[in-house]
């Protein structure tokens, strides 16, 4: 059964959602960007009614400013009071909730990671957001990582189709060259004060196990995984071939899947 509640945030009431279930072990959803509680296309209520059914206890909320709550929305790096507000109302709402894991995709994710230590028993972040700036604000970045690029020229190459405009000229050699060039250059090394090395740090500082789930043809997990190569070597990482930023359609089965496991 799924009740809305309210809780309170350094002043402001934030609207919440739970829904019910006997074990203890519960999960915190934390919405991304702008997004309320129920996700993009009602997401996030279709995986919290998915996760209850199998015994698991789910809360998610609108932080401060967004959605069915009071205050300023001061974005995912000033969300840190209101995941900690969020975890404590889960627990007087479900006091048989003795475990708190909880996931957040995008940044989210980066929220979850940046605003340790929580009272969490674990993390699953999702495509976790790296570039400077909300995510809001450039959920299309203008110049892809070169992870992207490379994956464009892969899939190009394999295409019959891009062969055959290959053989007959129709592409232009010279931009092609200029391209695949490009790709060797080293990546500059992340300023330090950048939020793709506040992430690395962060993660390299984690005290709770953590699993990263990545959507491999999204540019944002992209993004991840170039700016911080050393986090996929310290994490447990779980891998989608798919585009989808939000794990929309079917991906959203092996989304839940993967939370199970987690929670498990």
């Amino acid at each position: 059964m799924r009740h809305q509640l309210s809780f309170a945030c350094e002043g402001a009431a934030l609207a919440a959602s739970l829904d019910e279930a006997a074990g203890g072990t519960g999960l915190l959803i934390v919405s991304g960007g702008n997004e309320i509680r129920s996700g993009a296309h009602r997401g996030m209520a279709m995986l919290a009614a998915r996760i209850a059914a199998e015994g698991y206890p789910v809360f998610r909320f609108d932080r401060r400013g967004i959605g069915d709550s009071e205050g300023a929305n001061g974005g995912f790096e000033s969300s840190g009071p209101d995941i900690a507000a969020a975890i404590a109302a889960f627990r007087a709402a479900a006091p048989h909730v003795s475990r708190i894991f909880a996931l957040g995709n995008c940044d989210a994710a980066s929220a979850l990671l940046l605003h340790q230590p929580l009272a969490l028993d674990g993390l699953i972040v999702a495509n976790p957001w790296t570039y400077d700036g909300e995510a809001e604000e450039a959920d299309e970045p203008a110049l892809p990582p070169a992870a992207a690029i490379r994956a464009r020229y892969l899939s190009r190459l394999k295409d019959p189709k891009s062969l055959l405009r290959l053989i007959t000229g129709e592409v232009d050699f010279r931009k092609l060259f200029r391209g695949l060039s490009a790709l060797k250059a080293p990546a500059a090394p992340a300023a330090p004060d950048s939020l793709a090395a506040r992430i690395d740090g962060a993660i390299a500082a984690l005290g709770a196990p953590a699993t990263i789930l990545l959507a491999t043809g999204d540019r944002t997990a992209q993004a991840f995984m170039e700016s911080c190569p050393s986090a996929l070597s310290r994490l447990p990482v779980e891998r989608l071939a798919s585009p989808s930023h939000s794990f929309a359609g079917d991906d959203g089965e092996w989304l839940a899947e993967r939370i199970l496991a987690a929670l498990k």
